[in-house]
């Protein structure tokens, strides 16, 4: 698994959108109410003044990892949430850089304030994060039988295409109740 290879900006984008799309005031997937909203910008801006975009993304990010484990956690395959390790220390090591240039974010997490609970893959589209074919792609994905996981089909490469289906293959959830997209990755 080369990390380098990875875009961690857009999968960091890719995940700030599933995040608040979960949230509850949305698809009620996890336990966050508006924590990437206004309202949570205006709860943590005074305790983190430059970096409350990324507090609130942090809070969230863990809530809905959890969530996303206890629904459905691949034993040999990947999910949003849960990447090889390489790849997930890897996006943790940007965070510094992303929370020091957090002005620089505001738009971005303006436009992730906007996000209705209407269509997820509309969302992603609009903002330029899955383009018309890999949303094309998604909408192929069915639920797992048990309606818990989305499988995408593999062994498949960690690439730009197969995030954009991870975070894609949310929009087979349903008010409540989550499906998680997973794939078995192709070996080096």
């Amino acid at each position: 698994m080369d990390a380098s290879r990875i875009d961690y900006e857009h999968l960091l984008k890719l995940r700030l959108v599933v995040a608040r799309f979960g949230e509850m005031d949305l698809a009620r997937w996890w336990n966050t109410k508006g924590m990437l909203s206004r309202m949570g910008e205006m709860a943590l801006r005074r305790g983190f003044p430059r970096s409350h975009f990324f507090a609130q993304a942090r809070a969230v990010f863990a809530v809905a990892a959890d969530r996303c484990r206890r629904v459905f956690d691949p034993p040999e395959g990947v999910m949003l949430w849960k990447l090889p390790a390489t790849v997930e220390n890897e996006f943790d090591s940007h965070w510094a850089t992303w929370t020091e240039s957090g002005s620089d974010w505001r738009p971005f997490f303006e436009q992730l304030q906007a996000v209705e609970a209407t269509n997820l893959l509309a969302a992603l589209q609009r903002l330029h994060l899955v383009s018309d074919a890999e949303s094309d792609q998604a909408r192929k994905l069915r639920r797992a039988a048990d309606n818990r996981a989305v499988p995408i089909p593999g062994p498949a490469p960690l690439d730009r295409q197969t995030l954009a289906l991870l975070a894609a293959g949310f929009f087979r959830g349903e008010p409540g109740e989550p499906a998680i997209p997973y794939v078995k990755l192709t070996t080096p």
